[in-house]
């Protein structure tokens, strides 16, 4: 029995990193959300409804398995790690295409590196802490779902200063592309819910990342979405503000 809490409660972190709840589990796997809660409650699994449940979820059973047996994924690195891959724009690609399901081969293949250069960086990234290269150059990521860099730190500095300006430098009306800009007056209380329904999408996307981890790669695309809300009134506005207000 002890067996059968350890992995039910691995099951429940990582639907809880993915930001799944019972309600859409229930959806997913078409049982009602009281029964999915009696199934977790209980920890009764038949191996055909945990198998159900992996599959709603985007979790492979190697994950759950790790999840079992692995330490503890970080959710952000420390100031120094973030600086020492920042400091290397080879570093920092490696780091990013790992982050997105890109295996040895496929940076080898996309990138102007050998085969020993990519190696290299990615055992800085295996000392770091951020992934664990494993024999026949096979990548295991040491980060959580909800992973993020440092607010205000190097990577994301890196972003506001070298590449926000040619992420917006586009009219985001092709095929692919979407910009919604809404300026509007909103209390506390509603800016708060907003923020909260922002990291759902932020999280939900991560999700759908997950969900098509295992599909070919000449089928996906490199998509990024910035997600920011914040008080804010333009310069130009301020400019023409009344004297005190």
């Amino acid at each position: 029995m002890a067996h059968a809490i350890t992995l039910v409660d691995t099951l429940k972190r990582l639907l809880k990193a993915r930001g799944i709840k019972y309600s859409d589990l229930a959806t997913r796997i078409q049982m009602s959300e009281a029964s999915v809660k009696r199934m977790f409650s209980q920890k009764s699994f038949t191996l055909q409804r945990l198998d159900e449940v992996l599959v709603a979820a985007g979790i492979s059973f190697d994950e759950l398995s790790e999840a079992l047996e692995g330490p503890s994924l970080i959710t952000n690195l420390t100031l120094q790690q973030e600086r020492e891959i920042i400091s290397d724009p080879k570093l920092l690609v490696v780091a990013v295409s790992a982050m997105n399901g890109y295996g040895f081969e496929a940076i080898v293949h996309e990138y102007a590196m050998d085969a020993a250069e990519v190696t290299r960086h990615l055992l800085k990234l295996d000392r770091i802490g951020f992934l664990e290269l494993l024999p026949n150059n096979r990548v295991k990521l040491l980060i959580a779902r909800d992973f993020h860099w440092l607010a205000d730190g190097p990577i994301q500095t890196w972003f506001r200063s070298e590449a926000a300006g040619d992420f917006l430098n586009s009219s985001f009306g092709g095929p692919l592309e979407s910009m919604q800009l809404v300026n509007l007056m909103l209390t506390t209380q509603s800016i708060n819910a907003l923020r909260e329904r922002l990291k759902q999408v932020a999280t939900d996307f991560a999700q759908q990342h997950q969900h098509e981890s295992r599909l070919p790669m000449h089928d996906k695309h490199a998509v990024s979405m910035m997600v920011a809300a914040r008080p804010w009134i333009p310069q130009a506005f301020k400019k023409l503000r009344r004297a005190g207000n």
